[in-house]
């Protein structure tokens, strides 16, 4: 399999390092091109892996359709995989479309908040601006996958799975998403993950579906709650926050299901910042004007805070990622949560990358392994819920990232034997 992939941030360094890893003995990989704004970056990153014949770097703006198109004439990839900012989904849809070359991303473009009402009243859903050419995809052809990371990705993965083995009746599904990362003896707040989608997906307005509702927005971190989350990491307070997962799962899952939400534990230290750099407008995407030249606050705010390759590799502690979901099973009530922990220190010593874009990065090299091996066909537009989830759970913990399934009890502690996923899945 030849893969384009454009972008090499912390996400695409992980997916390069699984990879190689995954198949040293060339079995499926090909070709992994490595194409980032910054040549310097994919080319360090290239060297690291050792393996000039099989992982190359090039230069390439993403907004730029004809270097994007120059590098798929040239390479000829059966996949363009964006790992780029969000905003470019649109753009590079459209240039793999054109182009006849499936496509994959990890999230979705942004969403537009409406803008008189906006935590009353929904805008512009996340994702739209891609879902809207989901007949184009279908009369294509192609495969279209559309936010196969961890969250979006993995969670749509269980949300599946849940659907199809551990429910008759799904009455509410949503994320829940912790960790106690930090870095020893470091004081303030530190950013994990891509200071872009951070800030916007905390501040912009909470999204909630309802059957009988459809969707709505909230306030910023509304509707905290208890949630206890496993590997040691324990209880954490859950809010609100913008994600894909309420647009995705109500489109492709059924049994009844009448709620979706996505919930993460910032905690309070966390969200106190965001909402000083939201008053103070250094979360605009908006230019203002300094010192002659136009200046993106974001922007500016992102080159100012320590980058989050750098912070990642220092920090201790796990990551919790997960599907709740709750419902009727045999005629009684029933509450899951499947999930995956990983261990800051583990994937650092063993992928040379922090956990948070290492748990982004595994969900995308299994789908490419899949369609390398011929185990993978799914044209059109699709997102992880519309996919059936066996061979990708089957091969989560041989990349590594076991799965796992807490039983949502009185006391919550009992947890599933991650081989028991394995194996039904495995059917």
């Amino acid at each position: 399999m030849r893969i384009l992939q454009i972008g090499v941030g912390g996400v695409g360094e992980s997916a390069a390092r699984i990879a190689q890893q995954r198949d040293p003995s060339r079995e499926w990989l090909e070709l992994l091109i490595l194409a980032d704004y910054d040549g310097v970056r994919a080319g360090e990153v290239a060297g690291k892996l050792g393996d000039p014949s099989r992982f190359r770097a090039a230069e390439v703006d993403a907004s730029k359709p004809d270097q994007v198109e120059a590098l798929i004439a040239e390479h000829k990839p059966d996949l363009l995989m964006n790992l780029v900012e969000p905003k470019y989904n649109p753009g590079l849809m459209d240039i793999a479309l054109r182009c006849g070359v499936n496509y994959m991303d990890t999230g979705s473009v942004g969403s537009e908040p409406h803008p008189e009402d906006p935590f009353n009243q929904v805008g512009v859903l996340l994702g739209e601006k891609q879902w809207v050419k989901k007949r184009d995809w279908d009369e294509s052809g192609l495969m279209g996958m559309l936010g196969f990371g961890v969250e979006p990705g993995m969670s749509g993965f269980f949300a599946r799975f849940a659907e199809k083995y551990l429910f008759d009746e799904v009455e509410e599904m949503g994320v829940r998403d912790g960790a106690d990362l930090h870095i020893p003896g470091h004081e303030g707040v530190v950013f994990g993950f891509n200071v872009w989608s951070t800030v916007e997906e905390c501040l912009n307005p909470p999204l909630v579906w309802e059957k009988e509702r459809g969707h709505y927005t909230t306030q910023p971190f509304s509707e905290p709650e208890t949630f206890w989350l496993p590997g040691g990491i324990g209880s954490a307070e859950m809010v609100n926050v913008e994600h894909s997962e309420a647009v995705f799962f109500p489109r492709a899952i059924g049994k009844g299901l009448r709620r979706a939400t996505f919930k993460y534990a910032l905690g309070q230290e966390f969200i106190d910042a965001l909402k000083v750099l939201g008053s103070c407008n250094l979360s605009s995407k908006t230019p203002v004007r300094f010192r002659g030249r136009d200046l993106v606050p974001i922007d500016a705010l992102a080159a100012i805070v320590p980058s989050p390759a750098d912070t990642g590799l220092a920090m201790v502690g796990k990551s919790s990622a997960g599907t709740w979901v709750k419902g009727r099973k045999d005629g009684l009530e029933r509450e899951v949560y499947l999930y995956q922990v990983a261990d800051n220190e583990e994937c650092v010593d063993r992928l040379g990358c922090q956990v948070v874009v290492a748990q982004t990065a595994f969900t995308s090299v299994i789908v490419w392994e899949l369609m390398a091996t011929g185990r993978w066909d799914y044209p059109g537009l699709r997102t992880p819920e519309m996919c059936d989830p066996d061979e990708y759970m089957a091969l989560m913990a041989d990349y590594g990232f076991p799965a796992g399934m807490l039983e949502m009890d009185a006391e919550y502690k009992r947890v599933a034997d991650q081989a028991t996923l394995r194996d039904l899945a495995r059917r």
